[in-house]
Formats: structure tokens, C-alpha cells, sequence
């Protein structure tokens, strides 16, 4: 699969990031980079420490040690609230969606860090409060049309198969308009066709909108193809960074993933 897309510099920095939780390390002194537009992949066993890195970038997980540099800020005490109004969306291993609303409500509260007017404006839809809503609308029917799922625009989330489901996940991260989009295991419990479908869509986020992607995936086949570099966690700790060919051949890798450990 050719990416048309001009990788930039680096707009994410992690630098020897630890994270404990009591006396059990979850991740041990690991350094990489995201530079935009790029599909930066991170793999690994299961317990490697794959998605509390992702929580970590989320603002979800304070390390204790190690910096985070984003857009060339460092950056602090960070809180998901915060992170999503910097940019950074993400999706989640287990689909976090309000099951009886419609697909389109879902999409909409992608649109929260985007609201300017007051509760009160928008109850009373008056005036500003009223063309921001059309506007939001107008991005979130974008988003629709870009996923192909104008079908289901009306439909409970609730009702929807998995792969459907997955989805609007994207579709609600994507309605924010992130810079820097987080997913994690978005082709988790689908069939092949769903993953083909989904590997497209995260190939044309990334090639039309210039979004930036940071991947958590057990396909490797799917890691292969779409990310350009691949990120290595085992047990806490880093044991491979490059680009995929890379990765495929280091000879720890190999071990951690064919070795008798797992």
C-alpha cells in the first residue's frame, strides 16, 4: 500500500518514560518519537505494557519518571480533558460508546472539546450557540460520509455488529479533528473484510486529513502494511524500534514473539 504523504519532523517525544503501580513496573525506561503524519505502530506480547503506553500519551497514566514532549512543549500534570484540547484523540481496546444513542449522537460528542458556547446558549439554541451547532453537524456529516456510514447515521450504536461499532468509534475520534490519533486495537474481534475496511479507512485518515497515528495492533500482517515505523514493547520494557523490515528482523523480537516466554 503506497502513502502519498510527506513524513514530518518530530511532534511527539517520550523520553525514558517509567510507570509503576505499587511495586509492579509497568513500563521501564523507554524512549521513542511520533513525527507527523506518520502511522507509528506499537507492538508486543500481551502484558507488554502496549496500551498503559497509550495511557500514558493520553494523560491518562502520569509516569514517574521521564518527560513527554509534545509539539516541542513539555509537558506537565496532564489530564485526558487537557490532552484531547491539544489535540490528541483516541479509541479504545473495548468500544466506549453510548450504546443507545444513535451513530450520529455518538459522533457528536466527538465534538465536546470544540463547543464554545455555554450549556445555557445551547439549551436555549439561540443565536451563536445555534450556528456553532450547524457547524459541528456540518463536520460531523463529513466524518459520515468519509466512513461510509450514512446508512447507520440513525441507528441505536447498541444495534450495530462489532466491526459497525468500531467504526463510529473512529468516526467519534475523528469528529474532534485530532492532530495526533491514538487506536488502540481498532481491528480487535474482526473478521477479515472488517479489517480490510478498517485498514483503509486509517490509511485515508491518515493520507487525507495528514493526521498523524500512533497504532496498537496484533495483526501483524496489518502493522506490515500500513505503519511506517514500529515501536517493540516486551514486559515493560523497549526491545525494538525501526521501520517494519526492521523490527521483523530483529533477532529480539523474533524471540519475544516465538519464544517459548508467551
Amino acid at each position: 500500500m503506497s502513502k502519498q504523504r510527506q513524513i514530518g519532523e518530530v511532534i511527539l517525544n517520550l523520553q525514558n518514560i517509567s510507570l509503576a503501580f505499587g511495586g509492579v513496573k509497568a513500563l521501564t525506561d523507554i524512549s521513542f518519537d511520533v513525527k507527523e503524519h506518520e502511522i507509528r505502530a506499537i507492538i508486543g506480547p500481551n502484558g507488554a505494557g502496549k496500551s498503559s503506553m497509550l495511557n500514558v500519551i493520553n494523560g491518562v497514566y502520569h509516569p514517574q519518571q521521564g518527560d513527554i514532549t509534545f509539539r516541542g512543549e513539555k509537558r506537565h500534570a496532564m489530564n485526558p480533558t487537557r490532552v484531547a484540547h491539544q489535540g490528541i484523540a483516541r479509541t479504545f481496546q473495548n468500544i466506549a460508546l453510548f450504546k443507545g444513542m444513535t451513530v450520529l449522537d455518538n459522533i457528536m460528542t466527538g465534538r465536546n472539546t470544540r463547543m464554545k458556547s455555554g450549556l445555557l446558549s445551547h439549551a436555549l439554541w439561540w443565536g451563536p450557540a445555534r450556528n456553532e451547532e450547524i457547524a459541528h453537524r456540518k463536520r460531523v456529516e463529513e466524518v459520515i460520509d468519509f466512513l461510509e456510514i450514512q446508512h447507520i447515521r440513525k441507528t441505536p450504536v447498541g444495534r450495530l455488529p462489532y466491526g459497525l461499532q468500531k467504526r463510529v468509534e473512529l468516526a467519534r475520534a475523528l469528529a474532534a479533528e485530532p492532530s495526533l490519533l491514538l487506536l488502540d486495537e481498532p481491528m480487535a474481534g474482526m473478521n477479515v473484510e472488517e479489517k480490510q475496511d478498517m485498514c483503509r479507512f486509517v490509511l485515508d485518515v491518515n493520507d487525507q486529513f495528514g493526521t498523524t497515528i500512533v497504532l496498537i495492533e496484533h495483526d501483524m500482517g496489518v502493522v506490515m502494511d500500513i505503519s511506517d515505523r514500529v515501536v517493540v514493547l516486551d514486559y515493560g520494557k523497549k526491545i525494538g524500534d525501526g521501520t517494519p523490515d526492521e523490527v521483523m528482523a530483529n533477532p529480539d523480537v523474533i524471540k519475544a514473539y516465538l519464544g517459548t516466554s508467551h
